[in-house]
């Protein structure tokens, strides 16, 4: 059964109270004993050492005890405030006893013939139905006479028994009394703690998809809540972020969709009007095939950066030349750049690095084709790659028009454009997904993507790549991850077909 937790916290002070009183109580009782023994072992000394002196006083050798006339009725009333004493023999008889008591006090005979050798012996025993402690002395130290006779005193124990029992109920009533009224301190305590939190969940749960811009201001100026306050407002500000990304993503995709599915539906609704020669037909027919495959390519990108946001895009790690991939990326682009009388060359080579070839074709083919894309006729695109502190570095230069500094770190976001001097011809329109794919890549294999402008025009990307790559994980943690679902990596021939150019062009 779950308890509250201030049940729980209550409990344990109470608990802790309790024990530690009992406790205390447990020594405070053994410590009270302990010193009403040392004060009666004490008293049984002195009252025999007196009695001693009284019995062994006579020069004769006649014993006899100094002791108050009293009557059987008021030694009764005095009873456990006496002390009995009687004087024994070494054999065990009984040679004379005080007044106040009528028969023969229990002898303990070994502890007879211990104090017959000289020696102080205490015992407990009962007598007449009440317990007592007696004490033997050796009369012998007194002199010659009595060598051979041993004082027995006796106290009773019925008072200090009382005393300690009425001590014992009076600590135990303590300590439950205590543990009571801690219990009711720690429910009520706990309840003062316990009591931000409610609030703060109450404030939690109010917010909704709707509200993502309110925050948690409960306790926040509580050092103890402080943090916990922090981290609460700090998740929604990421969920509100992370929202408001999708929603402008959904909102984008929905518009990008939208102009193909317009087109197609708008050129194939004329195309139906009315009865047509097979060449126009022909031209509604390849104009709708670059509208699929703009729907193509839109799809792919969206399903691959799906794939990355879910942590479920699993790079097959392998041997991986970056030279060989970005010539065939060139050469898979040559009749694109032809067109456009761009020249496109690589420079400089990397050593093999443990990466996922299709993912790194893809990368290389984004950009390098938005290269070639922004890049004017009759200009240049320059492929290097380098190595930098054990990392291999592709950077990818133009002589395009460059980007604006605003854009330098927008320009990865999902569908951004920038002005009209680095927009896609209309000939050859993008999906605005491109760069998007390659930070996700970059990210992937553990490296990183960064844009700038080159002094002498034209923009430059430089993409990092370690040798040993990691991969960040669902939790965020860097891990190797060497699996591969097979439907989950995109065909490369896909990946690197130009619009409009088939396989093997």
């Amino acid at each position: 059964m779950t308890r509250s937790l201030r049940f729980r916290l209550a409990a344990r002070v109470a608990a802790a109270v309790t024990g530690s009183l009992a406790i205390i109580s447990l020594i405070g009782l053994i410590g009270a004993r302990e010193f009403l023994d040392r004060e009666l072992n004490a008293s049984l000394l002195n009252v025999a050492s007196i009695q001693a002196s009284s019995v062994t006083d006579a020069p004769t050798g006649e014993m006899r005890f100094h002791e108050w006339d009293l009557s059987p009725a008021e030694a009764a009333q005095v009873r456990e405030l006496n002390r009995y004493a009687q004087v024994w023999s070494a054999e065990g008889e009984s040679l004379l006893r005080t007044q106040v008591i009528t028969v023969d006090l229990p002898l303990d005979t070994t502890a007879l013939r211990a104090a017959a050798r000289g020696q102080l012996v205490t015992t407990e025993q009962r007598f007449q139905g009440i317990p007592i402690r007696s004490l033997f002395y050796p009369l012998e130290r007194l002199g010659p006479l009595h060598a051979h006779h041993v004082l027995q005193v006796a106290a009773p124990l019925t008072g200090r028994n009382r005393m300690l029992v009425q001590l014992a109920w009076l600590l135990a009533g303590i300590t439950i009394l205590a543990g009571g009224a801690s219990f009711i301190g720690g429910w009520w305590l706990a309840r003062r703690v316990v009591q931000p939190v409610h609030e703060v969940i109450d404030q939690a749960e109010a917010i909704r998809a709707g509200t993502l811009a309110r925050r948690i201001e409960a306790s926040a100026d509580s050092q103890e809540y402080e943090r916990l306050v922090g981290v609460l407002n700090t998740m929604l500000a990421r969920l509100e972020n992370a929202f408001e990304t999708q929603r402008r993503f959904t909102a984008d995709a929905s518009h990008e969709l939208r102009s193909p599915l317009t087109a197609l539906r708008g050129e194939i609704e004329v195309a139906l009007r009315r009865e047509r020669e097979p060449a126009e037909y022909r031209r509604v027919l390849e104009s709708n095939l670059q509208e699929v495959d703009r729907l193509s390519r839109l799809g792919e990108d969206l399903l691959t950066l799906a794939r990355s946001d879910a942590g479920v895009m699993q790079p097959r790690f392998e041997p991986t030349d970056l030279s060989e991939r970005a010539e065939r990326v060139v050469e898979q682009l040559r009749n694109e750049a032809a067109k456009k009388r761009v020249q496109v060359s690589v420079v400089g080579s990397a050593s093999t690095i443990e990466a996922d070839p299709s993912l790194i074709d893809r990368l290389l083919w984004n950009l390098v084709e938005n290269a070639v894309k922004f890049t004017p006729d009759g200009g240049r695109v320059e492929i290097r790659l380098t190595r930098e502190s054990g990392d291999a570095v592709v950077e990818v230069a133009d002589t395009g028009p460059g980007v604006p500094e605003d854009d330098l770190e927008r320009i990865f976001e999902r569908f951004y454009r920038v002005d009209a001097a680095r927009t896609a011809s209309p000939d050859s329109p993008g999906t605005g997904l491109g760069l998007s794919i390659v930070r996700a890549i970059a990210g992937i294999h553990g490296g990183s993507v960064v844009a700038t402008n080159r002094v002498d025009g034209g923009a430059l990307f430089r993409v990092r790549l370690p040798t040993q790559p990691t991969r960040a994980g669902n939790d965020g943690a860097l891990t190797r991850d060497t699996r591969l679902v097979a439907d989950e990596a995109p065909p490369r021939a896909e990946i690197l077909r130009p619009r409009g150019i088939t396989e093997g062009a």
